[in-house]
């Protein structure tokens, strides 16, 4: 399941990065004779309500929610590696602060504040990826803390402790590198949440602006067409799924490989 998740993510990305040449059409190309038709060798997949085909929006879909996807994991992971370091390592009143912010941050819906950050900043394909960044570093801290309070006790830290290292050394040389599997691992789900996050911002209208097409938004426009045509809503929907399930798949197998504490609990 694994590898079949990871073949399927390298070629979704593949898809998306190669989009132009895979479809003859454009994502925004409108044809206004040809709405909402079915599957034809013209057009694989039909066309969407606006005449546009939907194998293209598919594909530009895909280039945009799973770069938002990406960054925002990229942007998050830093700010967690960060504020988890810190904390497990200066301990005191430092890992207080740090962790009393994380924990405040956590108790807040995740959705209703990116509702807010967006209805403050508006809506845009930047924004959007820093916002879900910026309200996905908890759990990422939560773990880098655990990792280093592991660590920091032990000989080889001690030993460089007495070498004259700098804290900034030993976090950076020492400590964070043996925190790597638990974070790829937390990476893999964050990928897969962000992802959830953009299609519902964009679902409610508050997401990618159109014309510029991601999944969110191409089931927000099929829910107003569902009867007329229902092939619609199925094809993002059956991809969000489908991607968001390949990255929980691959995030548990990497769990299992990476982390020998769970793998002896499960023998």
């Amino acid at each position: 399941m694994a590898v079949a998740s990871a073949v399927f993510l390298v070629g979704m990305y593949v898809v998306a990065a190669a989009g132009p040449r895979i479809s003859p059409y454009g994502p925004n190309a409108v044809d206004i004779l040809n709405t909402n038709a079915p599957p034809s060798p013209a057009h694989w997949l039909g066309t969407d309500e606006n005449g546009r085909d939907v194998l293209a929006r598919l594909i530009a879909g895909a280039a945009t929610t799973m770069t938002v996807g990406l960054i925002a994991m990229i942007i998050a992971v830093g700010i967690g590696a960060a504020v988890g370091s810190l904390a497990g390592y200066l301990g005191g009143w430092a890992d207080t602060v740090l962790m009393r912010l994380t924990d405040g941050m956590l108790a807040i819906p995740y959705i209703f504040l990116l509702l807010v950050i967006v209805a403050v900043f508006g809506a845009s394909f930047r924004t959007i990826i820093v916002a879900i960044g910026a309200i996905s570093w908890m759990v990422v801290a939560r773990i880098v803390r655990a990792e280093v309070l592991r660590y920091r006790g032990l000989d080889f830290v001690h030993a460089a402790q007495a070498l004259g290292a700098t804290p900034a050394r030993i976090l950076t040389r020492h400590i964070i590198p043996q925190t790597v599997p638990s974070l790829l691992v937390a990476a893999t789900f964050g990928v897969a949440n962000a992802i959830l996050f953009e299609s519902a911002l964009s679902y409610f209208g508050l997401g990618i602006p159109p014309p510029q097409a991601s999944w969110g938004n191409m089931l927000s426009n099929a829910q107003a067409y569902v009867w007329e045509n229902p092939r619609l809503p199925i094809y993002p929907g059956f991809l969000i799924l489908c991607t968001v399930l390949a990255y929980n798949f691959l995030g548990d197998a990497l769990r299992d490989a990476l982390d020998p504490r769970y793998r002896e609990s499960n023998v």
